[in-house]
């Protein structure tokens, strides 16, 4: 397959995930959309490896790109917590009470 495929697609997955970051108020479905979109990128890097496979440069930036990701969905889900804790709700909106 050509890389365009890839590109296409990873495209089409960091626009859905673009689109549900900013139109949804539930912070569980943003964190899932930032994923998204995180995911789309290490697509992306895994097609130009696949384009020059000489180089292993796609490979580690998206090892990598895959442990931070596993460190903001820890972070991200204790703020979720500790705003449903607080306020028995998810939503975004009211994330700003936690300055109290």
């Amino acid at each position: 397959m050509p890389v365009t495929h890839y590109l296409v697609l990873s495209s089409l997955l960091f626009t859905i995930g673009g689109v549900g970051f900013l139109v949804r108020r539930n912070v569980l479905v943003t964190l899932m959309s930032i994923e998204l979109m995180l995911n789309a990128v290490n697509l992306t890097l895994i097609a130009f490896n696949a384009a020059h496979p000489e180089s292993h440069t796609g490979q580690m930036f998206a090892f990598f790109l895959i442990a931070a990701e596993a460190a903001e969905v820890a972070v991200g889900l204790a703020i979720v917590l500790a705003l449903f804790r607080i306020r028995r709700t998810v939503r975004s909106d009211e994330a700003d009470l936690l300055k109290n």
